[in-house]
């Protein structure tokens, strides 16, 4: 009888799990942990910009700006000499550059020849005036002499008109005619001499006036000479201002037009223009103070304050400003200008290194006080 063979039973341990139920597969850990600290970050990342969007206002659209000044000649003329490097300091009235003053010195040589001859002339007339007024003092004293004869011969011409006359003759009738032609002699005499006298008289007028006409040129001559010898200086060209030289595009040998830019000065002293937008303005005052971050300068926090703001937006500035009568209007958020005065100590510290057009930063803490504020609750 062949013998059964019942397989024994296995231990409980050895035994294979029973599979899980589908669906319930438990939570991993990690995963929870990253999406619990992303929430947490992005919390804080909300909670952080709906604070500063309270509390503080910022713009990336700032730039450093600064007076730059541009240096022309104001006569025509060939560059001679060149005084100044880039980036030279320079201050107000130094001597940038030269130019060939050869035609305007002929110029001022000119009109002092002709101021001179003029003066000569001058001269000349004082000597006719001179001899005018002799021939004038003469025909005067002529005048008076044929006055006197006159007056003679009057009296004779009546004495001898009561010494000849129906109950008396005294004298003859000849010497009767001949003192009334004497007498009319006189008087035509003294009218000759009076004409001379006035013609006379008349020379010393018109020889006063010429002189007159000859002192005029002069004076015009002397405004010439004035304006040569200013247009002979303009050969020098001066810093207008104390700064630096930049954009320098003179060399020697170059001829220049008058008005043509040969360079630029620009002053040390520069501030910053934060373009806010139109809806950050509501809590901007002058004084306030500004929190700069200067993109040349990482890690260096500039501070300044608020001076004033611009007359306009800048579109109103723009060379061609929108129209919005046109009847497609788009609202756009404007930005207006705003005036960040630096401290003078940082000025004076980052001299050289903060120049005209450098990206800024701008940052202002709204609710803070105004000098004005606080000059007014003062009181």
């Amino acid at each position: 009888m062949a013998e059964s063979h019942t397989p024994a039973a296995q231990p409980p341990a050895q035994q294979a799990p029973a599979p899980a139920a589908p669906g319930k597969t438990p939570p991993n850990k990690r995963v929870l942990g990253v999406v619990a600290v992303i929430a947490l970050v992005a919390l804080g990342a909300g909670g952080r910009m709906w604070y500063r969007s309270h509390h503080y206002v910022e713009t990336e659209n700032a730039y450093v700006t600064g007076r730059v000044h541009p240096v022309s000649s104001r006569v025509a003329g060939v560059v001679t000499r060149v005084l100044v490097d880039d980036n030279q300091m320079v201050k107000a009235g130094d001597v940038i550059a030269e130019l060939d003053p050869a035609d305007h010195s002929v110029r001022v040589e000119q009109i002092e020849a002709q101021i001179a001859s003029v003066r000569q002339q001058m001269a000349q007339a004082d000597a006719q005036i001179a001899q005018v007024k002799a021939q004038a003092a003469a025909a005067g004293a002529q005048v008076k002499q044929a006055e006197a004869q006159l007056v003679r011969a009057r009296q004779d011409a009546e004495r001898f008109g009561q010494l000849y006359n129906d109950t008396m003759k005294a004298v003859s009738k000849a010497e009767v005619d001949a003192s009334s032609a004497a007498r009319a002699s006189a008087q035509a005499d003294v009218a000759a001499r009076r004409d001379s006298a006035a013609a006379a008289q008349a020379q010393v007028l018109a020889a006063s006036a010429g002189r007159d006409v000859l002192g005029a040129q002069v004076k015009v001559l002397q405004a010439q000479l004035k304006d040569a010898q200013q247009q002979l200086g303009y050969n020098r060209i001066v810093a207008p201002v104390s700064g630096r030289i930049g954009k320098r595009s003179v060399e020697v040998g170059a001829r220049v037009q008058p008005g043509q830019q040969m360079l630029a000065v620009v002053e040390d002293d520069v501030w910053v223009t934060a373009n806010f937008k139109e809806t950050q303005l509501a809590g901007l005052e002058p004084g306030q103070e500004v929190e700069l971050a200067v993109d040349a300068l990482p890690g260096k926090h500039l501070v300044g304050r608020v001076h004033s703001f611009s007359p306009a937006s800048g579109n109103q500035f723009a060379l061609l400003p929108a129209d919005n009568a046109t009847g497609n209007f788009t609202k756009i958020v404007q930005r207006v200008p705003v005036k960040i005065v630096l401290d003078p100590r940082d000025v004076k510290k980052y001299a050289g290194r903060l120049v005209p057009g450098m990206s800024v930063v701008a940052e202002v803490a709204l609710g803070q006080k105004s000098a004005h504020t606080q000059t007014a609750s003062a009181r």
